[in-house]
């Protein structure tokens, strides 16, 4: 594993190599000033579990390896650093091919390497291997996969032939199963779910890389691929479903209006891909979830995470919590956890009786980095330093178009004589509801510091809670009536915290507040290309300043 550092004045960006299948992009907010300091940012950023030292690359001695003893040993401006494992038997990063489909064969891994036994969580003793997509972004192009020997001498004679003559190969039976097949494996590696324009992009670089398999006729010459790929992927999703893949299996079954609350009455659809005859919603991610419901690590039963899910609610009982135990408990039951919340759909109430540990600030980040690939806290706090004085420029440029509260929001700014920076940050993700439109009210609620949390709390359907003077005193989230977590130092942080609970509990953006996460999702956090037209004009006018 090599890290590769890049230093700026502003904030550290590692560009790191877990694996030969596995690239990682993480932000640090300032580059560590200590050893401790750098240990424990790359066991968070990265989830390493387990005894490890680092090595870096000597300039001055020809990039020769040495032990890192010292942070100030550390290169300036560039460094090149080697993870060295104590346990000597850490597994190959490709995963196992077993015979039959199944997620394992068709989804990158992460290896996780020692983390500990359902006995001893501080073992390093074992490995765990865990089956999670690390590919955030839909590529472009898209990379068609070589087929095999027969069938990749068919088609270079073919594109010979279309180069000389302009005809089409006439593609057997055989041949296009090779193709489809191994398509559909690459494509679910990166989405289980394709968008219509993603399948169009794979069938367009299909046929661009052999012309001889264009459609004859008119058109874009690879509309009847893209109808193949489309069912072909169908297809592959219900023979993973059988084989226990989680990410499809969550829709095995619908709901009838009579079923009960045990769930006795269900009606079993022979395909749960579901078509315009579909009563129900399918469970797939809809926001740049890449680990939507990811498998089970190998050699854990669902009973074996069910019980290290007993161990964590112990450990969140402590005074003195144990972070690590609690961290690496919290990875390893990753899968088990989203099975629940997004199968069950549970109340905010029975998930914090049951996954405790999910609403601590730093398992926030945690689980946002787990479903999404993305540094939450890091990639926030980096657009928001970013967009802050064009936001704030636009406000301004625009505050009459708006109601009261643009102006009140910029005339308390203007008040503000300390700590003006954290004031700006504050006002910028304030205003955002007030120039889309939507009501602040219900993002921000305010309360009395006196009441009782159950009071405070009361109607509250999910917002970033403030007592009801300006001298702010507590920041808190508030779900389902439900105060989920206090004393957070300021609300952008709040904001970010929300955002990243309604990933982790898998919650959709309200209604009366679309536009605002929807921002956050499309502009802060470059989490998809698709947004509502509202949306994309913000951005237009926010980039133009």
């Amino acid at each position: 594993m090599q890290i590769y550092f890049l230093l700026s004045s502003q904030a550290l960006l590692l560009l790191i190599h877990i694996n030969p299948k596995l690239v990682r992009k993480i932000r640090l907010t300032k580059a560590p000033e200590t050893l401790e300091e750098l240990y424990n940012e790359l066991r968070q950023k990265l989830q390493l579990v387990g005894e490890f030292c680092i090595q870096y690359e000597d300039p001055d001695f020809g990039q020769a390896v040495c032990n890192l003893i010292d942070i100030a040993e550390l290169p300036s401006e560039k460094a090149v650093l080697h993870i060295l494992w104590s346990n000597e038997d850490i597994p190959s990063p490709s995963p196992p091919q077993p015979p039959a489909p199944s997620r394992s064969s068709s989804i990158s891994s992460l290896d996780t390497a020692s983390i500990g036994s359902p006995d001893s969580i501080h073992s390093v003793s074992s490995v765990v291997r865990t089956y999670r997509r690390n590919v955030s972004q839909w590529p472009t192009p898209f990379p068609v996969p070589a087929f095999s020997y027969d069938v990749e001498l068919i088609l270079r004679k073919g594109n010979d032939m279309f180069e000389r003559t302009g005809k089409s190969l006439q593609v057997t039976r055989d041949v296009k199963k090779e193709i489809l097949d191994k398509l559909a494996q690459d494509i679910f590696a990166v989405k289980a779910y394709p968008e219509t324009h993603e399948y169009e992009s794979v069938a367009a670089e299909l046929v661009n890389k052999h012309p001889c398999l264009k459609d004859p006729g008119g058109g874009t010459g690879y509309a009847g691929w893209t109808t193949s790929i489309k069912y072909k992927i169908g297809n592959y999703r219900s023979k993973l479903r059988q084989a226990g893949c989680n990410e499809v299996g969550v829709n095995r079954r619908i709901r009838t209006e009579e079923e009960d609350d045990h769930g006795a009455n269900r009606r079993r659809r022979d395909d749960g891909d579901g078509g315009p005859e579909a009563r129900f919603s399918l469970k797939k991610p809809k926001r740049g979830e890449v680990n939507h419901v990811p498998d089970h690590p190998e050699n854990y039963t669902e009973d074996d995470l069910e019980d290290l899910r007993s161990s964590l609610v112990e450990a969140m009982k402590k005074k003195n919590k144990d972070m690590e135990f609690i961290r690496q408990r919290m990875d390893i039951t990753f899968s088990l956890r989203r099975k629940q919340i997004v199968e069950v759909e549970p109340m905010v109430s029975e998930v914090l009786e049951r996954w405790p540990g999910l609403f601590l600030e730093e398992q926030i980040g945690q689980e946002f980095t787990r479903v999404t690939t993305k540094d939450l806290m890091g990639t926030f706090g980096a657009a928001l330093e970013m967009f802050t004085p064009r936001l704030l420029k636009l406000y301004r440029a625009r505050k009459g178009a708006f109601s009261r509260d643009m102006e009140t929001l910029l005339e308390r700014l203007d008040e503000q004589t300390s700590d003006i920076t954290r004031h700006r940050r504050q006002a910028a993700v304030e205003g955002l509801p007030i120039f889309l439109r939507e009501n602040t009210e219900k993002l921000f609620p305010r309360c009395l510091a006196t009441d009782a949390d159950d009071q405070q709390s009361k109607g509250i359907k999910m917002g970033v809670l403030t007592d009801d003077d300006d001298a702010i005193i507590d920041i808190a989230l508030v779900l389902e009536e439900a105060i989920v977590l206090k004393d957070i130092p300021d609300t952008p942080t709040a904001l970010a915290y929300l955002f990243g609970l309604l990933y982790a509990l898998n919650m959709e953006f309200p209604k009366e507040l679309k536009y605002t996460f929807e921002t956050i999702q499309h502009i802060f956090m470059e989490m998809s290309t698709n947004c509502s037209q509202r949306v994309r004009s913000f951005k237009t006018k926010l980039l133009c300043q």
